[in-house]
């Protein structure tokens, strides 16, 4: 048997996988509250296509494409200082999990998990939204990142395929119908603003 998943035997310690499954356990029933609580209203002019389920399962076939891989190939674990890889990945998680549920509060009713609209609904671009269109997204990202970051293998970056292809799909139908549906409003913040990193991307 190879060291144990994720930790490796270097410093490993009982603290550090207990703070990785903490984190890992309070961001995923974060994600089943948002999935049970936050679905769009009768109301709402809704447009989704598919792209909900397309990043739920984005969202997972990375994280379990990560570890299956890191768990495999345990030839190519990082062994030399595994323990700050583990400290990163969680942090990057924490890091994720603040920016989603910030950005999140700040659409307030406005967020769905799938794409709609809503009679009256406005530009949000205010708090993260001033620099990029989808900080909830960046937030998603940055958590799976520091799950495969916390591997310690670099083949568990194999697993971003899956969720990037998610997310790219979502972010275009999620524009496409917000600028129908906001208009020039909404065309203007998208020529000011990048989609998921602050002047880059």
């Amino acid at each position: 048997m190879g060291p144990p998943i994720f930790f490796g035997n270097a410093g490993a310690t009982i603290p550090g996988i207990i703070a990785f499954w903490l984190t890992f356990y309070a961001w995923v029933l974060s994600e089943l509250w948002l999935g049970w609580r936050r679905r769009s209203p009768q109301t709402a002019s809704a447009d989704d296509r598919g792209s909900r389920w397309a990043v739920v399962g984005g969202v997972w076939s990375s994280v379990a494409l990560g570890i299956a891989l890191a768990s495999a190939a345990r030839t190519f674990a990082i062994t030399a200082g595994r323990p700050v890889f583990l400290i990163a990945g969680i942090a990057l998680m924490i890091a994720g999990m603040v920016l989603r549920w910030a950005a999140i509060a700040i659409l307030g009713r406005s967020f769905t998990v799938d794409v709609a609209t809503t009679s009256g609904q406005d530009v949000i671009d205010r708090g993260p939204y001033r620099w990029v269109r989808h900080p909830s997204y960046s937030g998603s990202l940055l958590t799976v990142a520091g799950v495969l970051i916390a591997c310690a293998n670099p083949l568990a970056f194999i697993g971003l395929i899956p969720v990037l292809i998610a997310y790219a799909y979502r972010i275009h139908v999620e524009e496409q119908v917000l600028s129908q549906q906001l208009g020039e409003a909404y065309r203007a913040y998208v020529r000011r603003t990048r989609r998921l990193i602050p002047f880059l991307l």
